[in-house]
């Protein structure tokens, strides 16, 4: 496999990992970002119908895509008063999301069920972390 023109070769150690790629994973492993590079893959879009299309706040949908546009992975074009937003790399992206799928088909069950970073984990961090944020502001009243 090549990244950058570069061969990934099995590292001796997780700090000799590609650092390239492990950002890319990173950047693309957030649920927002990934909905948000799903969604502009079908075509270019503002923030209002980004907004709209992931269910998420301006300011969040905002804040992702910036993370999106410095990784290099979505551009913007101003019109007018509004900001147009597209994948730099549409192709190159199709090609990794689908590589992806195949590679979930082939897991079955196994990815969303880790005990690690399945969707249950995820569900169970997010439980934890709003009774967290509702006792705080609890304490705060």
């Amino acid at each position: 496999m090549a990244i950058s023109g570069a061969v990934l070769k099995a590292p001796t150690h997780p700090s000799t990992a590609p650092p390239a790629a492990a950002a890319l994973f990173r950047s693309i492993g957030e649920p927002a970002r990934l909905a948000l590079l799903l969604r502009l893959a079908q075509g270019e879009a503002r923030v209002g119908e980004l907004v709209a299309a992931v269910g998420l706040a301006q300011s969040t949908v905002s804040a992702h895509l910036h993370c999106l546009r410095e990784c290099g992975l979505v551009a913007s074009r101003p019109e007018g008063r509004a900001s147009v937003f597209s994948l730099t790399c549409a192709p190159e992206l199709a090609a990794l999301l689908s590589a992806a799928e195949q590679l979930l088909i082939t897991t079955g069950d196994a990815v969303e069920l880790c005990p690690t970073h399945g969707t249950k984990v995820a569900t169970r961090r997010r439980n934890i972390q709003q009774d967290v944020q509702g006792r705080t502001s609890a304490l705060g009243r």
